[in-house]
C-alpha cells in the first residue's frame, strides 16, 4: 500500500470518527419526533447533520473494510454490505425528514406523524406506503449489518477491539427500542457514536503510522 492509498484510507478514518461525534452531538437536547417540531429550524439542522453523519460513516466503513478486508473473512463482508445497506436507507430517511416532511406537515400532519412514528420504530397508525419497507431495511441493515461488522473488526483484531465491540453492541441495541419508551431512543444512539470515533482513530493512526515507516533493509543497487 503506498503513501497515496494510505492517506486516503487515513481520510476515511477521520470520516468515520467525524460521523461518531456528529451522532452523539445531535442526541443532545433533541426535540421530541412530533409535527410541531418538524416544522422548526431546530429539528431541519439536527436532520441536516445527520445526512451528513450517514454519508461520512459510510465512508468510514468502507476505509475500514477496504484495509482489512483480507482479515474480514466472509462475516465481515457481509457485514459491511448490510450496515452500508442500513446507512444509504438512514440517508433517504433523513433527507426525507429534513426537505420533504416540513413541507408535507402544513396540509397532511397526521401522514407527517404517521411517517415520524414508523422512523423511530413506533406503530404508524395510518397507511405509510412503501416508507414501512425503507424503514425496514434500514432497521436491518443497521442493526444486524452493525452486529457482524463489529464482530468481524473484533475477531480480526486490527483496530481498537473495544470499539469494535462496542459497535456491535450499539447498533444492534436498537433492536430493543420498539419495546422501550421514547425517551430511551437517544441515549441508545450514543454507544454507536462513541464506537465510531474509537474506530476512526484507531484506523487513522494505524494509517499515519504505516505512512511514515521506512523499510531499513532494502538492497543498495551498485553503481555501474
Amino acid at each position: 500500500m503506498n503513501l497515496t492509498e494510505n492517506r486516503l484510507v487515513a481520510a476515511t478514518g477521520l470520516c468515520a470518527a467525524a460521523a461518531g461525534a456528529i451522532f452523539v452531538g445531535v442526541q443532545i437536547n433533541h426535540p421530541p419526533a412530533d409535527v410541531a417540531h418538524v416544522v422548526t429550524t431546530d429539528l431541519a439542522v439536527r436532520e441536516a447533520a445527520k445526512t451528513v453523519m450517514a454519508v461520512l460513516a459510510l465512508a468510514g466503513i468502507t476505509g475500514m473494510f477496504l484495509r482489512h478486508r483480507r482479515q474480514f473473512g466472509v462475516l465481515g463482508l457481509a457485514g459491511y454490505v448490510l450496515l452500508s445497506i442500513g446507512y444509504l436507507a438512514m440517508f433517504a430517511v433523513q433527507c426525507i425528514v429534513a426537505v420533504v416532511l416540513p413541507t408535507v406537515a402544513r396540509t397532511s400532519p397526521g401522514y407527517v406523524q404517521d411517517f415520524i412514528d414508523g422512523a423511530v420504530g413506533r406503530t404508524p397508525a395510518g397507511d405509510i406506503g412503501r416508507a414501512s419497507e425503507l424503514f425496514l431495511v434500514s432497521g436491518i441493515g443497521y442493526a444486524v449489518g452493525g452486529l457482524l461488522f463489529g464482530i468481524a473488526l473484533f475477531r480480526a483484531g486490527v483496530l481498537a477491539r473495544w470499539a469494535s465491540l462496542l459497535l456491535a453492541y450499539g447498533t444492534v441495541s436498537v433492536l430493543a427500542l420498539s419495546a422501550l419508551p421514547d425517551s430511551f431512543s437517544r441515549p441508545f444512539a450514543v454507544p454507536t457514536g462513541i464506537a465510531l470515533i474509537g474506530l476512526g482513530i484507531s484506523l487513522y493512526r494505524d494509517q499515519r503510522r504505516q505512512a511514515v515507516e521506512v523499510p531499513t533493509d532494502l538492497p543498495v543497487a551498485a553503481g555501474r
